[in-house]
């Protein structure tokens, strides 16, 4: 199946540090939800969409993420991000473990535990049915800030995402944001990535930046909207950690003060 047109993989990005949290050196994804590290959900996430091949992309503190995961997860393969330079740089460490994969890669978030299965399926298959290169899940949000910003084309579909920090006063203006979640066919990522380069404010590698590079070639890009968007919310502060904790409760129909 790993080698079928309509296999799922995964990249999950995994690499960061909790710099707004109680303790900053520590993994963020290893903050906990209801007793389980928040890559537990989005790792169990993966597999219940069916990916063969899931990859996470490790860094901060990465030792005890790959400790977990080998007893949590055995079947999935752990890469190194360092130094870290950014998204399309954090994707790019996945695809040796990814060369003999073929199919539809998910891009994922370790920090976003709240994203259902069903969401994902909703985007699975406005992929599949478009036709696309690449989806992005995303959401219209009340306040943007911080957020990367959709810009379409006329008829709807996706020219390009723009960070916050790299986007004009109208283009902040925008509410359709990206939530960072995407599927790719894997041969266009992997072309792309080798396409952009870190000319931006943070010198760094935008994952984002290859919806330019396919807008170039005129490849098709769609984009899903999500219906609840708590679901693509990430989490970097405790104050947030918080409240996702409580809505984990609630789905699970246990008593909550959120």
């Amino acid at each position: 199946m790993g080698n079928s047109d309509d296999a799922i993989g995964a990249v999950i990005m995994a690499a960061g540090q909790g710099k707004r949290m109680n303790d900053p050196s520590r993994a963020k994804v290893m903050y906990e939800i209801n007793g389980r590290p928040m890559i537990h959900y989005v790792a169990d996430l993966a597999l219940a969409l069916g990916a063969t091949r899931i990859v996470v992309i490790v860094g901060h503190q990465r030792q005890v993420v790959i400790d977990y995961l080998k007893k949590s997860h055995p079947t999935v393969i752990c890469a190194a991000q360092d130094p870290q330079l950014g998204t399309g740089h954090a994707v790019m460490q996945a695809e040796e473990a990814l060369s003999s994969f073929s199919g539809h890669v998910l891009v994922l978030s370790g920090d976003v535990p709240l994203l259902t299965e069903a969401t994902m399926q909703r985007l699975l298959k406005h992929h599949f049915d478009t036709g696309a290169v690449a989806t992005i899940l995303t959401s219209n949000m009340s306040d943007p800030t911080g957020y990367g910003r959709i810009i379409r084309h006329p008829d709807g579909s996706v020219r390009r995402i723009v960070e916050h920090r790299d986007a004009s006063e109208e283009e902040r203006r925008l509410r359709e944001i990206n939530s960072g979640i995407y599927v790719f066919r894997k041969e266009k990522l992997f072309d792309g990535l080798k396409h952009i380069t870190p000319n931006n404010s943070q010198n760094e590698y935008y994952l984002t930046d290859v919806f330019g590079y396919f807008a170039q070639r005129q490849w098709a890009v769609s984009a899903l909207l999500a219906d609840d968007e708590r679901e693509i919310h990430g989490i970097n502060t405790v104050e947030q950690l918080d409240q996702t904790r409580g809505i984990m409760k609630s789905r699970l129909g246990s008593p909550t003060n959120v």
